[in-house]
């Protein structure tokens, strides 16, 4: 088989309505850091020290909302937690700060491998998700 031509993701662009709300939800609630800013686009850009977001500021509203089963463009955003103890932690951080939760923790097919699903304030579906390995 051939090697890949690439090595992983370097960095995950969004386009979101809410700039600094969504920006807050990575570095408030799940502590990531701001890397820098973009005040002409403007963009964030975030970091849990494995990938960079760079959230751009939507420049005019969508004529439709996206829908993730008619839509193409992102499903959701999957984020890797370490352990249990830190998917429980997010849900309790998420349910604090109001954030909507589309299902709590929960066993992935039959489990062991658990995860959750919640919007994050611009409407992105993000999911957090432990493989319990």
């Amino acid at each position: 088989m051939e090697k890949t031509l690439t090595n992983g993701p370097h960095h995950i662009g969004l386009t979101v309505s809410k700039l600094e709300q969504t920006a807050a939800f990575f570095t408030e609630i799940l502590g990531w850091n701001e890397v820098k800013r973009n005040e002409e686009y403007p963009a964030i850009f975030v970091s849990d020290g494995h990938i960079m977001l760079t959230l751009w500021a939507v420049k005019e509203a969508p004529e439709v909302s996206f829908n993730r089963k008619s839509n193409v463009g992102l499903h959701h955003l999957a984020l890797q937690v370490s352990s249990e103890a830190a998917l429980a932690q997010i849900y309790q951080r998420l349910t604090d700060n109001q954030i909507e939760i589309e299902f709590s923790p929960e066993p992935l097919n039959n489990g062991p491998t658990k995860h959750m699903m919640c919007l994050e304030p611009s409407g992105i579906r993000v999911e957090f998700i432990w493989p319990s390995q």
